[in-house]
């Protein structure tokens, strides 16, 4: 059974619970808001039937005429799905279902937007179910009377046949005053009325719910592909913010500790070249100052590993080529990329290559190794690979298991070959669309 969308309130409970008792049924007033749900299906198939068509074939007729057939489609579309929320509330009031509304595609560009719209299977659902209102409607409101009017008239024949007259009597199969021929016809109505009225309102009203649930309600493939899509989006933008919050670290260490430092290391410079013979003074002086430079240069060891500048400033090929050039293993680099990627993308493959080269330099034994990086279609692909003796895996510390952790959060894709004897290939794929 459905279950009502997060801090909505249902109206009614769910009608498919009417009582299986046959005379509980009877007199149930979901059986009643049922019948009139199902009555009221042609009158409001009759209305949406009309406005849905005619706009259709409007909007159809008139796309040679861009400028008239395409705003004419957009609001089409809009009209439909007014109508589809208005039949959802009528949903909601007489048969107290609550069905979550389908998420049209957003709004981009008007072209673009139109077009979505048009290859959108949850606008062309809603259309579906506003034409198939109608004749379906028909069919729900002859057989709801039937199943309601002939038990009831046979049901109250005795009370309404001697009314009839001799001549309306005659053409009946039984005259009038005998009682228990009439009292057998009055039975009859009252057997239909009790066990065949409630199962025929029934029947038909899970018939319309499912219609409405398939055609006006979000499917549950749907419900998850945007969920999808939203945790998507959300993981994204942790991981760009993440970025941003390195980037603006980076900035603050190398135009704020950074520069004090350096300001320190010549100052204590120039205190030691003004410095008399004093050797004790002038010794401990040496000493902030060598202790100064250590900070410099492991400051910038740290800034570089948040995000070199150069990265940000010339892109990804000088930063890798200023990485190869300290690597104490030698290194090849090819970059061929076109257009930038994103800064998220670029300094995930940055961190890829960078913790690959200290693999190389720390524990392959490798004599030689090389980048290459290239972009084919939305994705960027980053290829290490070194001579050395192989064997490397993702467990035990090698910094592997850091580089799966960063590309999982834009959806990247690692590879790696390293037989016993090398060479080590190492693979990551970046999607940058």
């Amino acid at each position: 059974m459905d279950q009502p969308a997060e801090g909505a309130q249902r109206v009614l409970p769910r009608p498919d619970a009417i009582p299986l008792n046959p005379i509980r049924a009877l007199v149930s007033p979901y059986t009643a808001l049922a019948s009139i749900h199902l009555i009221s299906d042609v009158l409001v198939g009759t209305v949406t039937f009309t406005v849905v068509l005619t706009l259709v074939a409007l909007s159809g007729s008139m796309l040679a005429l861009a400028l008239v057939g395409v705003p004419l489609w957009v609001l089409t579309v809009h009209v439909v799905r007014r109508l589809s929320a208005f039949e959802r509330g009528r949903f909601r009031l007489t048969l107290g279902m609550d069905l979550p509304a389908p998420k049209l595609p957003s709004r981009g560009r008007f072209l673009r937007y139109a077009w979505s719209l048009a290859k959108s299977p949850t606008v062309w659902r809603q259309i579906g179910y506003h034409l198939l209102l109608l004749p379906w409607g028909v069919v729900a409101m002859v057989l709801t009377m039937v199943a309601w009017t002939v038990p009831l008239s046979l049901a109250t024949l005795p009370l309404y046949f001697p009314l009839l007259g001799a001549h309306s009597a005659d053409l009946w199969l039984f005259s009038v005053g005998d009682v228990r021929t009439e009292a057998a016809v009055a039975v009859l109505g009252v057997v239909l009325l009790v066990f065949v009225t409630p199962n025929v309102v029934r029947v038909l009203r899970t018939v319309d719910a499912e219609l409405a649930r398939t055609l006006l309600s979000s499917l549950g493939s749907e419900e998850l592909a945007e969920r999808v899509d939203e945790l998507t989006v959300s993981r994204r933008r942790s991981v760009d913010s993440a970025q941003a919050e390195r980037l603006r670290i980076e900035r603050d260490l190398h135009d704020g500790a950074q520069q004090r430092l350096v300001s320190l290391a010549m100052t204590l410079g120039r205190a030691k070249s003004r410095l008399g013979a004093d050797d004790a003074a002038r010794e401990l002086i040496d000493e902030a100052h060598q202790e100064a430079k250590m900070a410099i240069t492991e400051l910038r060891d740290l800034t570089r590993g948040l995000q070199p500048p150069v990265l940000s400033d010339r892109g990804l090929d000088a930063a890798l080529s200023a990485l190869a050039a300290r690597s104490p293993v030698p290194v090849k680099v090819a970059v061929d990329i076109g257009d930038r990627p994103s800064p998220t993308v670029e300094a995930i493959a940055y961190f890829v290559v960078a913790e690959a080269l200290t693999n190389v330099a720390k524990h392959s034994g490798a004599h030689r190794a090389s980048v290459i990086v290239h972009r084919t279609d939305d994705a960027l692909h980053v290829v290490v690979t070194d001579d050395g003796m192989g064997s490397a895996s993702e467990q035990g510390g090698s910094g592997l298991a850091g580089i799966s952790d960063r590309i999982a959060g834009v959806d990247g894709k690692l590879t790696l070959l390293s037989p016993v004897g090398g060479p080590t290939v190492l693979t990551v794929v970046l999607p940058c669309g």
